[in-house]
């Protein structure tokens, strides 16, 4: 019985000393300074700068009617909610071709454009939503209230009517998209 005693507190004594180890710890802040960040680029392109859009009159039915263009996709990333505006650069079309003095073509009245497909969260301006809308050089609110994240897209469509007024020749106008993080 003094054995098993004997044993039974050198066992005590290792374990007590296991247990009074001393520990040590250290710890240190990390603090992340975040800027707000906003991006839009055309995903065709992977840049701000979309490939020019070619609307070929033909026909007498085109002139008539107006030529569509394919759609073209968005994408906005954003750290904030934001919004979308469109506008042309510039009030009228830029001309080049043979007709003396230059014609001048207005944007506005000629070429429209409609959201085709909206996955910002945002809410579609009801004059641009699957309906066409006339384009001017002033902004236009185009898509509010967007969610913000690193993929939110949308689409959109021109289409342009000239009628029968203008010779012929190449009209260019460039479209300003801008995303702003209110």
């Amino acid at each position: 019985m003094k054995k098993y005693a004997l044993l039974l507190l050198i066992a005590l004594g290792f374990s007590s000393q296991l247990l009074a180890q001393a520990t040590a710890s250290a710890s240190q802040s990390t603090a992340l300074s975040l800027s707000n960040a906003i991006a839009i680029t055309f995903t065709a392109s992977g840049t701000n700068a979309g490939t020019t859009i070619s609307l070929p009159f033909a026909t007498v039915s085109d002139y008539t009617n107006g030529v569509a263009s394919a759609v073209q996709q968005l994408k906005v990333q954003s750290n904030k909610l934001f919004n979308v505006t469109i506008n042309t650069s510039t009030a009228n079309f830029t001309y080049a071709g043979a007709t003396t003095p230059a014609p001048v073509m207005p944007v506005s009245g000629v070429l429209a454009a409609q959201i085709t497909a909206n996955a910002t969260g945002g809410t579609v301006a009801t004059s641009f939503n699957n309906t066409y809308a006339s384009l001017s050089s002033s902004a236009q609110a185009l898509i509010s209230g967007c969610l913000n994240g690193g993929n939110q897209t949308f689409s959109i469509q021109y289409k342009t009517t000239p009628g029968f007024a203008y010779p012929a020749g190449t009209y260019t106008a460039s479209v300003v998209y801008t995303a702003t993080q209110p």
